[in-house]
């Protein structure tokens, strides 16, 4: 396989038009070996519009496809100074790409093989302003806070409250909300100290991050 062929294919043909336009977001995506996080068993999927499992289970946890880790990344409009929480951290790629462009990234990450594979990627690529912590991500991380930028790199039914509160003023928060069929990408903002603001990016379908409440399916 010819890698750059299929690293600038995937950006022409699959990030772009998903309305990803950022010079500094597609610069990362054709700079970043995102190859060199995926398993050995996947490697060509690297640049295939899907998901890659990470873990030889069934419904596991997964990268998500470029095109989605490409417009999160661009919505969260992430700056130099930005304090940075990831939670799920997969196999490190997206902590890659955050920490090129804010001063520092927390990734949690709850299952001891993915903050292993995490930690050994990231530290192969030479990153140094990435901490891998095994963690509960469902609770964030209130004494590393407040953030100016939190990324849920999976699915959650809804996000719970005390990540919010976890952002500084200002501050983003993007997640993908919902049950399966329908999920959305949405980004929520910290108004002032008791509001936020949030909107709908755009419809996709992701694994759920382990950790986070369910709704009662119960019915009366």
């Amino acid at each position: 396989m010819n890698i750059e062929l299929a690293r600038f294919n995937m950006i022409e043909q699959q990030i772009r038009p998903w309305q990803v336009l950022d010079p500094s977001v597609l610069a990362l995506l054709a700079t970043i070996r995102r190859e060199d996080f995926v398993p050995p068993a996947h490697k060509a999927m690297t640049f295939v519009d899907t998901q890659v499992p990470l873990l030889d289970e069934p419904h596991g946890p997964c990268m998500l496809e470029p095109k989605v880790e490409a417009r999160l990344l661009q919505e969260l409009r992430v700056t130099h100074t930005d304090r940075v929480l990831e939670i799920g951290a997969g196999s490190g790629f997206m902590a890659a790409l955050l920490a090129h462009k804010a001063q520092d990234v927390v990734t949690l990450e709850i299952r001891p093989e993915l903050v292993a594979m995490a930690t050994a990627n990231l530290r192969r690529a030479g990153l140094s302003r990435v901490r891998v912590v095994q963690a509960d991500g469902s609770k964030g991380a209130p004494e590393g806070g407040p953030f100016d930028v939190i990324l849920l790199s999976g699915s959650v039914a809804e996000v719970p409250r005390k990540l919010l509160q976890q952002l500084k003023v200002g501050g983003r928060l993007a997640a993908i909300i919902g049950e399966e069929p329908i999920m959305c990408a949405r980004l929520f903002t910290r108004a002032t100290d008791t509001s936020w603001s949030d909107m709908d990016l755009f419809d996709t379908v992701a694994p759920r991050l382990s950790g986070f409440g369910e709704p009662s399916r119960f019915k009366f």
